[in-house]
């Protein structure tokens, strides 16, 4: 019985935490341009293809975007869900 408890109480403490550096590292763009490079088909992300779209097509910069703020939104609100179905 202890370790059901603890494992759930653990889950809740974790998931909340887990989705804030989620999205966290899901905004940075700094250390992603910097530490990772932007070496085409080799490192690809979100935030290098919104930067990439940004100097030649502004509608595909703008779909990239909104599509990595749905994503986020989404995952947030699932969360939020899952936490309060647990209680």
């Amino acid at each position: 019985m202890t370790h059901s408890c603890v494992r759930v109480d653990t889950v809740k403490l974790m998931l909340p935490i887990l989705v804030l550096a989620w999205s966290w590292a899901l905004g940075e763009f700094g250390a992603t341009i910097l530490f990772a490079g932007s070496l085409a088909g080799r490192t690809p992300t979100m935030t290098l293809a919104i930067y990439a779209a940004l100097e030649s097509d502004l509608q595909t910069a703008l779909v990239l975007s909104s599509v990595m703020v749905i994503v986020a939104f989404s995952v947030l609100f699932l969360v939020r869900v899952l936490v309060r179905d647990r209680n």
